[in-house]
């Protein structure tokens, strides 16, 4: 049975995930419109109001269902920006940039935690009013998922399994023959990656590859 304490620690958890899949999204509706596809700007999604992004399976049902299970692994996704790609200038270019928009956001977004956690820490114990301490604790709780959070988004986001980014961005590079190819798998993305997920192989790649990012950047 879950306290208020844990359920405070799971809101604290869900405002970082909510802002990261938000700035993920908009990233890539941006991407696109300075790129010359404004069918995001139309839609209303150029905005990081998160009411405007969130899905409620993916953005609040799967990341407590993976807290309360206590999974290792805790992430979620908003509903996709609509692009049009035949829009954009440069087509190859310009759908690599928007594709990688999002993952290269949330790199940014775990620097900058990362950055705000190590400030904060420093200066954690020369506050001594339990409300500020209060609030600081809560902030580097925050902090810290950001982190854990926005690498995970990033690395997972990679993987070249459709419907992920790192799907079109492995489009946009095969030549013409094998490109064919692999969009007739498209049809069973979401298989593949509830299989790929169930397997195990998604907790070896946050393991070797998020998890040092992350440990890098909390110094841990």
């Amino acid at each position: 049975m879950y306290n208020n304490f844990e359920i405070y620690k799971i809101v604290l958890m869900l405002v970082p995930l909510i802002f990261s899949v938000t700035v993920h999204e908009v990233a890539h509706g941006y991407a696109a419109y300075r790129l010359g596809d404004n069918t995001a700007k139309l839609a209303g999604r150029l905005t990081l109001n998160p009411l405007k992004h969130l899905d409620l399976v993916g953005s609040f049902l799967l990341p407590v269902m993976l807290k309360l299970v206590g999974s290792s692994v805790i992430f979620g996704y908003a509903k996709p920006v609509p692009v049009n790609f035949a829009n954009l200038k440069n087509f190859k270019k310009d759908a690599i940039i928007v594709s990688s928009a999002g993952v290269t956001a949330n790199i940014c977004l775990a620097c900058i935690s990362g950055a705000l956690f190590h400030f904060i820490m420093q200066f954690e114990g020369s506050f001594h009013n339990p409300s500020a301490i209060s609030i600081i604790s809560s902030l580097v709780y925050m902090l810290y998922f950001s982190v854990f959070i926005n690498v995970i988004l990033a690395v997972f986001n990679l993987i070249p399994i459709p419907p992920l980014d790192g799907s079109r961005i492995l489009t946009m590079l095969l030549p013409y023959s094998m490109k064919i190819k692999f969009a007739r798998i498209e049809r069973f993305g979401m298989i593949i990656l509830i299989i790929f997920m169930f397997s195990g192989l998604l907790n070896k790649i946050i393991d070797y590859v998020a998890m040092p990012i992350v440990g890098f950047l909390l110094g841990s």
